[in-house]
């Protein structure tokens, strides 16, 4: 008996030994033995038994049962969000899968046996006892684990024409573990391409997100290609194969979208980005032309056509409507204008407009992504640096008397004539602001503005000078600071 000891979190030890304690098997199973015996924190904890449904739902206080596989939810009463509810399932002999997707029946069994035979991956065919340390591996998922290899228990064509997925599961395993997938696997993946047309977008979606969320989404894309699946995912990537750029590129349209992705995950930056730099150039093949003038290929209008390619792209993947929103907006306007020395303030503020405050850092990390995808190998060099800064600058907060809790209607309410010495009057209050922010009350400035309303014009106009002065310093100082954040003093 091949003996270990695993780390298991107490809930998942309760229910093990409520199961246990009315006489039933219980292993745990699946991913989570996987992820432990490889070091890694498992995302949930599953166990497998020989009790039906009913048995399992009469010895916990809190389950729920929705689906036709057997499957119980527990609810634990856990802080960890990993751990809220385990799924406990019974030993399964799974029928013909006629869909490609999902067994016409299934039936409960009494060995563990056969529950192992029916699973994907051998490494998710590990059992294991937490009571005896027995490690229950009958297809060698823990040599695979070792040897760091994706291989499906059994024959790798029936696995797949089971369930068509299965394809997408290995390739973003693969992704997530950096692990290789074994040959005959592979041949499997490609001599059963076709049957991923018949599953639903919404589970290719659920894992093309996962792949994207990895740290080797660029691997996991290239493989998919390579094995003729990428096209039931999303086929216009493949059209930038073989399709060359102009000389500020170092590969095709294809790599570049992949080196840009990859990037974006490198930086551990958010899913609507890693999205935005997969999809940024997905207009360049039908726009590219080759230019007689600049012997040289040209991608006029790519990034227009490309925001309308990549919301179709989404749209038909059933992403969520905000981060279709939000990625289209990356497309469109990725190739913004950002030479510091030849554009204005305003200019930099019209594109905030466009894009948005919420997506404009997006929008920068993106265009990073895109210089570093090109074979450039400078991330940040000072024309990017220098319109960062300029971004900053656009959306710091202003020091002005807006900021302030009156404003020149209050001050007129008060009995102050409208004219100039209401702007007197407000630069005054600001600058005492500025050295003092708790005197930015309503009562406090309504006190003040009344005593300087009795001052005479000279003294009043003298005092409000100051506060300009004042602001301007302050202004200063902040576009300093943020040039030294940016290092383009």
């Amino acid at each position: 008996m091949n003996k270990v000891l695993l780390s298991v979190p107490q809930e998942v030890t309760n229910l093990h030994s409520r199961l246990k304690g009315a006489g039933f098997e219980a292993y745990l199973v699946g991913g989570c033995v996987r992820d432990v015996i490889a070091g890694r924190i498992p995302k949930d904890w599953d166990i497998t038994t020989n009790a039906k449904p009913q048995e399992i739902q009469a010895l916990f206080e809190e389950t729920f049962y929705e689906n036709e596989y057997g499957t119980v939810g527990v609810v634990t009463g856990s802080d960890d969000p990993r751990l809220k509810v385990v799924e406990i399932t019974p030993y399964r002999i799974e029928g013909k899968y006629s869909n490609a997707r999902h067994p016409d029946e299934v039936k409960f069994s009494d060995t563990l046996e056969d529950d192992l035979k029916r699973r994907d991956f051998t490494i998710n065919a590990i059992a294991y006892e937490p009571d005896t340390g027995e490690l229950v591996d009958l297809h060698g998922g823990k040599s695979d684990l070792e040897r760091k290899i994706i291989a499906t228990v059994g024959n790798s064509d029936e696995r797949f024409a089971e369930d068509a997925l299965r394809m997408l599961r290995a390739i973003r395993l693969s992704a997530e573990l950096d692990f290789a997938i074994d040959t005959k696997t592979a041949s499997g993946i490609a001599n059963n391409a076709s049957h991923l047309a018949k599953i639903s977008r919404e589970r290719v979606r659920d894992e093309l997100i996962k792949i994207l969320e990895s740290n080797r989404p660029m691997q996991a894309l290239y493989v998919a290609q390579k094995l003729g699946i990428l096209k039931y995912i999303i086929p216009e990537l493949e059209e930038g194969i073989g399709a060359s750029q102009n000389q500020a590129h170092s590969y095709d349209v294809f790599e570049h979208s992949l080196r840009t992705l990859q990037h974006a995950a490198d930086k551990k930056w958010p899913l609507d980005v890693r999205v935005g730099a997969l999809l940024h150039d997905i207009g360049k093949p039908a726009t590219r032309q080759w230019s007689d003038e600049k012997k040289d290929w040209t991608f006029y209008g790519h990034d227009v056509v490309g925001a309308r390619i990549a919301k179709r792209i989404l749209i038909d993947l059933r992403f969520p409507k905000e981060l279709i929103e939000r990625v289209h907006t990356l497309v469109r306007w990725h190739m913004f204008f950002s030479d510091p020395d030849k554009i204005t303030l305003s200019a930099v503020r019209r594109v905030i407009n466009r894009v948005g405050t919420d997506n404009i850092m997006d929008l920068l990390n993106l265009r990073v992504c895109d210089r570093i995808g090109t074979g450039r190998p400078k991330e940040h060099p000072f024309r990017l640096r220098k319109y960062m800064s300029m971004v900053d600058e656009a959306m710091r907060d202003p020091v002005s008397v807006s900021m302030l809790k009156i404003d020149g209607e209050g001050i007129i309410t008060l009995g102050e004539r409208p004219g100039p010495r209401i702007g007197w009057i407000l630069h005054a209050l600001l600058e005492e602001v500025l050295d003092d922010p708790t005197k930015n009350t309503r009562e406090y400035l309504e006190t003040r503005s009344k005593e300087m309303m009795k001052l005479p014009e000279p003294q009043l106009q003298e005092i409000g000078e100051k506060g300009k002065e004042r602001k301007t310093e302050e202004d200063e100082a902040a576009i300093q600071k943020l040039r030294e954040k940016h290092h383009v003093h």
